[in-house]
């Protein structure tokens, strides 16, 4: 008797459990593709197909499980733990198991009155309504010939006082062959006189000065959300400004039209800090291994360096190159030889590249030496390789040549910069946004499943987190010997195979041990 009761028990609490794993669109899945894939996968924006609801969803769910599975969507290139950004935009290995579970058992549904509301999006923009809208004076014919073009487009701004600038959003006309925009803002006239110079519209590339370089505004990548400076920062845009745009279009077979816009965004009180740009590009004194080459059948990695010349505080990056070009590792080496990591990318993508500008800013003291190496793959092995056989590869622009060219971006040094962090987490209350060496408690806490922790801390230094039970087994690594900023960080914890029970999260920041407690309940 008490074996058959067993075995009913044993077999209701299968039934339960296969249930209570069973995953549906409107609880599980929605809130990921809204949050993360609905930006660019709706009408209007650049994804080939919308992710609106859950018919459309549910339409291209064997591809969207293949496309995460390789985390080639959401594009998302950064090497998740070496620094964190605004804007951040990957899946983590939950939610990506999640949406591979839920398209195994069936792609359910759901009770749809569960399901979250699609978030609201500004229409004709990522960010919202732009004070100034630029749109090409014509339209341009980019050839069927399948070779890539790089061409130059004026447009006058017809601003007739100085504005401070705090985002610039290019706005293809053509999705299907824009592949990426620079943009320059020109006070000397010097590029409409090139484009009267030329019988049809815009000029094909020209010489571009290390001053016009270093003028760079905001440009456009496809599937990143615009920048947008806040806390009084800005870029200043003179009366009489022209708008430089040049205009990257891919290889097609068939004649392609393009007509353009771009949508500028003012301060609305004046600006108190303006963004300073600095580009480094091969020539001599910046390439410690130049110069700048390729041979046949060569990997080669160049490095190159760059020396603040006065307290600065980074706010972002944007590493360019072409199809050779196989990652990057950037960092900064401060006087007191304290290593700062900027940006790594293990796996680069000429189709996913951007500017990645950093959650918090990152304070360079004088005669920090920025680190730049970049690596390419000039050999027969690298299926990228546009040339079959491998030829003698150099700086250019074309696609089939290379280029090394990393934009910084940062703002003079002030007291207090380094506490000052982009994007804080609203569920933490607002005491936690004080500068000292404190773990917070975690939340939610009791939990069902995953926990956040905050803390801040006054210092930069090495953090590692662990999680032990009652009796002193350490139960998970968070992470080790993590170099961290000063300022305020969070961190989500995922614990789905913790049993029930009471635990402890412990923070060792510079030798210094904090704790807290948390229950966890299946």
């Amino acid at each position: 008797m008490k074996k058959t009761v067993l075995i009913i028990i044993m077999f209701f609490s299968f039934i339960f459990q296969t249930k209570a794993q069973t995953l549906n669109f409107s609880e599980d899945i929605a809130t990921i593709i809204y949050n993360k894939c609905t930006k660019c996968h709706r009408t209007g924006e650049i994804a080939p197909f919308p992710l609106t609801n859950y018919l459309e969803v549910q339409s291209w769910a064997s591809m969207i499980k293949y496309v995460t599975s390789i985390k080639y969507m959401p594009p998302w290139k950064p090497e998740e733990n070496y620094q964190r950004y605004r804007n951040e935009n990957y899946l983590t290995d939950l939610e990506i198991k999640k949406i591979a579970d839920w398209v195994d058992q069936g792609t359910l549904q759901g009770n749809p009155s569960l399901e979250p509301s699609l978030p609201i999006f500004p229409t004709g923009s990522q960010i919202g309504a732009p004070d100034l809208v630029l749109s090409f004076a014509k339209s341009y014919k980019h050839l069927g010939n399948n070779t890539d073009e790089y061409r130059y487009f004026v447009l006058p701004t017809g601003i007739t006082t100085d504005k401070d600038l705090i985002a610039l959003e290019v706005r293809p006309g053509n999705n299907k062959i824009v592949h990426h925009t620079l943009v320059w803002a020109d006070t000397t006239g010097s590029a409409a006189a090139s484009d009267a110079l030329t019988p049809e519209y815009g000029y094909e590339s020209g010489t571009t000065s290390a001053a016009d370089l270093n003028s760079q505004l905001p440009g456009y990548v496809p599937g990143q959300k615009p920048l947008e400076y806040t806390l009084g920062i800005a870029q200043k845009l003179y009366a009489g400004s022209d708008l430089k745009l040049q205009m990257h279009y891919a290889p097609t077979p068939i004649d392609e039209i393009d007509s353009s816009t771009v949508n500028l965004f003012f301060a609305k009180q004046p600006a108190t800090r303006f963004v300073n740009t600095h580009i480094m590009v091969p020539l001599p004194g910046v390439l410690i291994n130049g110069p700048f080459f390729i041979l046949p059948n060569q990997v080669k990695e160049f490095h190159g360096v760059w020396t603040a010349t006065k307290d600065i505080s980074m706010l972002g990056i944007a590493p360019h190159a072409h199809l050779l070009n196989q990652s990057w590792k950037v960092y900064a080496i401060t006087p007191t030889n304290d290593t700062i990591n900027l940006i790594k990318i293990n796996d680069w993508d000429f189709n996913w590249q951007g500017t990645y500008a950093f959650k918090q800013l990152i304070k360079l003291p004088q005669n920090s030496v920025i680190h730049a190496y970049a690596k390419y793959d000039n050999t027969s092995a690298n299926i990228n390789n546009p040339n079959n056989p491998p030829i003698f590869v150099s700086w250019g622009e074309k696609t089939s040549d290379e280029m090394y060219y990393l934009p910084l971006l940062f703002l003079d040094y002030l007291p207090g910069d380094e506490n000052i962090i982009f994007d804080q987490t609203s569920s933490l209350p607002s005491e936690y946004y004080q500068i000292k060496n404190k773990l917070y408690p975690v939340y939610p806490n009791p939990t069902t499943s995953d926990i956040k922790i905050g803390y801040t801390l006054s210092e930069n230094t090495s953090v590692t987190i662990k999680i032990y039970d009652l009796s002193g087994k350490l139960i998970k690594t968070v992470f080790e010997n993590q170099y961290h900023l000063s300022g305020l960080h969070s961190k989500e914890i995922f614990l789905e195979s913790l049993p029930s029970g009471r635990y402890e999260v412990i923070l060792d920041a510079g030798g210094i041990k904090q704790n807290q407690s948390f229950v966890n309940i299946k």
